[in-house]
């Protein structure tokens, strides 16, 4: 069973996520404090890199280090290792020792190569559209005991529970802004009309006819064109009909 995380670990958790702008910062600082725990509960300097997997693509987001973010992205690359296994089984995995465990070769070689010699995998469990795992890494052998597990399984209970809510503020902010900009281009592309309508003296269908097909024929995004039109106007155009 998962040590319970301390009401600080919360607090802290809590306060990333009002302080982040985006989910890439969250997870920044995620990283950072994870790597910062479980050094504390091995007494070992610990590495932390995070990968995030949404709506079956995985990438690495962030590290507490360039040395750990790199070597997730590594792994990510190779498509095999310990934090890939535990996404997979949605339970931990160690890799105790590079030197002596067999499991995965090609990884384990460039973990060697750049001299991390243990590997810690613990999974995030988000829902079934998204899953994200910690990657824990050390340069000394044999550094994650079954406590060290455990506590990192404490960690990553709550690490879950605040990831899902960064992403659910991020997706509701993405909506926010796509909405944002929907609006913008219409009010663009309406504005548009209202000029070609007044130089062409035309219906609004007519002029929106005139503005797709003018799009259409220069390749050229509908509400950019639309742009164009009142830059024209804006610049003191004065020629009284769209030309397409």
């Amino acid at each position: 069973m998962a040590t319970p995380a301390s009401d600080d670990e919360f607090v802290q958790l809590h306060d990333l996520i009002i302080g982040s702008t985006n989910v890439g910062g969250f997870l920044t600082e995620l990283s950072i404090v994870a790597a910062s725990t479980l050094s504390d509960a091995s007494g070992v300097f610990i590495e932390c890199g995070v990968t995030l997997r949404r709506r079956k693509r995985t990438a690495t987001i962030a590290g507490s280090s360039e040395r750990a973010a790199m070597l997730d992205k590594l792994e990510q690359a190779l498509g095999d290792g310990p934090c890939i296994a535990s996404l997979e089984s949605m339970t931990p995995v160690v890799l105790g020792d590079v030197a002596t465990d067999t499991r995965w070769p090609e990884y384990q070689k460039v973990l060697a190569d750049n001299g991390c010699r243990s590997v810690l995998g613990v999974p995030l469990a988000l829902d079934e559209n998204q899953s994200a795992a910690l990657n824990f890494f050390s340069s000394e052998p044999n550094v994650y005991a079954p406590a060290v597990v455990t506590r990192a399984e404490g960690f990553a209970h709550l690490a879950g529970r605040a990831l899902r809510l960064a992403l659910r503020i991020a997706d509701a902010q993405n909506l926010a802004d796509d909405l944002r900009a929907a609006m913008q281009s219409r009010t663009t592309i309406d504005l548009a009309c209202g000029v070609i309508m007044a130089q062409n003296r035309c219906t609004q269908d007519e002029a929106m006819a005139l503005l797709t097909k003018a799009s259409s024929h220069r390749n050229q995004k509908l509400r950019d064109l639309a742009g164009d039109v009142l830059g024209r106007v804006s610049n003191g155009a004065v020629n009284t009909h769209f030309d397409p």
